[in-house]
């Protein structure tokens, strides 16, 4: 059974930073494009950024790029997003992905940890 866990959500003023983690689990972790993506109340899911596979390609959100950085551990089946720089409109919640492709999402998401900014 396919398992991703986020974690490392929480309450931040604007300017800070967060990192989160997301723990896979039942499946091939380094034969996945990971991604991370968010939804914000009354909007649609959208994508922040994925790292390839073996962790030297990624790509991001325009809205994100520069603040924000992707990475993987494959022998620790986890990827991360350090989030700097965060402002209000970062508040959502945000799901981790694997996918087989580097620029579509796969069907495996987590459940989703909640990030709120403050100003």
């Amino acid at each position: 059974q396919v398992q991703l866990v986020e974690s490392g959500g929480g309450l931040v003023q604007a300017g800070g930073s967060l990192r989160l983690s997301c723990a896979a689990s039942g499946l091939t972790f380094s034969t996945y494009v990971m991604g991370w993506f968010r939804q914000a109340p009354g909007k649609e899911r959208e994508f922040v950024a994925a790292v390839s596979r073996g962790g030297g390609r990624t790509r991001y959100a325009d809205s994100v790029k520069d603040r924000f950085a992707i990475s993987r551990d494959n022998a620790k089946n986890t990827v991360y997003l350090q989030m700097n720089k965060l402002n209000p409109e970062d508040t959502a919640v945000y799901y981790c992905n694997a996918a087989l492709q580097f620029t579509a999402p796969g069907t495996t998401w987590g459940q989703g940890t909640q990030v709120t900014v403050s100003s």
